[in-house]
């Protein structure tokens, strides 16, 4: 997972925003919505397969389940 998002460094007084700081904050906002999407692709990926056997079907929910807390906490 990405790290915390870093608070940029504003300069007291004027309330400038260091570029290296809006850098690093476009840059871990860019790759928590790249996490965000990849989850989102395999739910729709465990949603669209179909089973009947029970097993199967247990795994899938599991998973799902899991993507779904992943997705649920990166809101």
């Amino acid at each position: 997972m990405a790290t915390a998002l870093q608070q940029p460094e504003v300069a007291p007084g004027n309330g400038y925003v260091s570029e290296e700081a809006r850098r690093l904050t476009e840059q871990a906002r860019t790759v928590r919505a790249r996490e965000k999407q990849a989850l989102l692709l395999q739910r729709e990926n465990i949603l669209s397969q179909k089973t009947s056997h029970p097993a199967r079907r247990a795994a899938l929910e599991a998973a799902l389940a899991q993507i779904e807390g992943q997705i649920e906490a990166m809101n």
